[in-house]
C-alpha cells in the first residue's frame, strides 16, 4: 500500500470518527427547551410567521420553543444576541430580509450578517402592501404620490433598516417624491399610528397589515409584488399603478450561530421543512 493511499484512508477514518459525536448529538437533540429570538415586536410579520412555524415545530420535536421578542435597531439587537450565543442548536434566530440589509443602515453592528450565521431554512416570501388611513381621503397610490409631490408626507416603518423601511424607500424613489421617515420599534406600533392618521402611510408586510385592512382601519393602495396577491386580488400592484422598479418582497426564515455543528443544522432543517409542508401550516401562512 502506498503512503498516499494509506494517508487518505487514515484521513477518511479520522473524519468519520470526528463526525460521529456530532451525528449522535444531532440524533439526541433536543433534550431541553429552545430559545427563539425574533428581532422585531410581537405582532410583526416576522413574529406572526415565526410563531406559526415554531408552534408546530415544538410539537414535532417534543420540546418547548420559547419566543423572545428583542426588537429595535432594524433587527440588529436580536441578531447580535444570536451571533454571540452558544452554537449548540438551542438558540435560533427568526429573521427577515432586513438581516442582510440592516447593516447598511447600522455599519457598526457587532456581527457579520454572512459569516456569523448559518441559514437553516426559508419559510417563504412575504409581499408588502402600501396602506393609509381612510381619514386621509386618499383612495389610490396615484393620489398618494400626487399628494406627496405637492406637500409634506410622512411614512412609518418598523425601524431604520427594516424591510418596511426599504420597501417605502424603493416606492418613493420609483415614484419620485419626498417623504419624512418615521421609524418605530416594530411594525405593530407603526401600523397603529398610521391607522390613527398620525403618520401618513406605510409599506407593511401583508401578514401584519391584513387585520387592519379587514377591520376597515386601513385602506390598501397597492401591493408590491410583480403580480396581484391572491389575498388581496382587487388591489393593484405598484407596477400596475405606473411605477416600475417599485416591487419589493421580503423573506422570512431561520438562522443559527455560524459554528453550530452541520449535523444539527441539517436536523433542524429537516424537521422545519416537514412542518412547512403540513397543510395546516401552509393555510395559516
Amino acid at each position: 500500500m502506498t503512503t498516499r493511499r494509506r494517508f487518505l484512508q487514515l484521513s477518511g477514518a479520522a473524519l468519520a470518527a470526528a463526525s460521529m459525536p456530532q451525528l449522535a448529538s444531532a440524533q439526541q437533540w433536543p433534550t431541553r427547551p429552545i430559545r427563539a429570538i425574533v428581532p422585531f415586536s410581537a405582532g410583526s410579520t416576522t413574529d406572526v410567521v415565526g410563531r406559526i412555524v415554531l408552534e408546530t415545530l415544538s410539537a414535532a420535536i417534543g420540546q418547548p420553543i420559547v419566543v423572545e421578542n428583542r426588537g429595535g435597531a432594524g433587527g440588529t439587537i436580536g441578531s447580535a444576541l444570536v451571533a454571540k450565543a452558544e452554537p449548540d442548536g438551542y438558540t435560533i434566530l427568526i429573521h427577515a430580509a432586513a438581516h442582510s440589509a440592516a447593516p447598511a443602515a447600522y455599519p457598526n453592528v457587532p456581527y457579520h450578517a454572512g459569516r456569523d450565521f448559518s441559514g437553516v431554512v426559508l419559510f417563504g416570501v412575504v409581499p408588502n402592501v402600501t396602506v393609509i388611513s381612510p381619514a386621509k381621503g386618499i383612495k389610490t397610490l396615484k393620489e398618494l404620490v400626487e399628494a406627496a409631490r405637492k406637500g409634506s408626507m410622512t411614512f412609518a416603518s418598523a425601524g431604520i433598516g427594516s424591510a418596511t423601511h426599504w420597501a417605502a424607500e424603493r416606492l418613493r424613489l420609483s415614484a419620485g417624491f419626498n417623504a419624512v421617515h418615521v421609524p418605530f420599534k416594530g411594525g405593530p406600533e407603526a401600523l397603529i399610528d398610521v391607522a390613527t392618521g398620525r403618520v401618513d402611510f406605510m409599506c407593511t408586510g401583508i401578514t401584519s397589515g391584513l387585520p387592519f385592512i379587514r377591520g376597515g382601519r386601513l385602506i390598501p393602495l397597492a401591493v408590491s409584488t410583480p403580480k396581484r396577491s391572491s389575498i388581496l386580488p382587487d388591489v393593484p400592484t405598484t407596477i400596475e399603478a405606473g411605477y416600475p422598479d417599485s416591487d419589493y418582497t421580503f423573506w422570512n426564515g431561520m438562522l443559527v450561530p455560524a459554528k453550530t455543528p452541520r449535523a444539527l443544522v441539517n436536523r433542524l432543517h429537516a424537521e422545519t421543512l416537514k412542518v412547512l409542508q403540513q397543510p395546516s401550516v401552509i393555510e395559516k401562512l
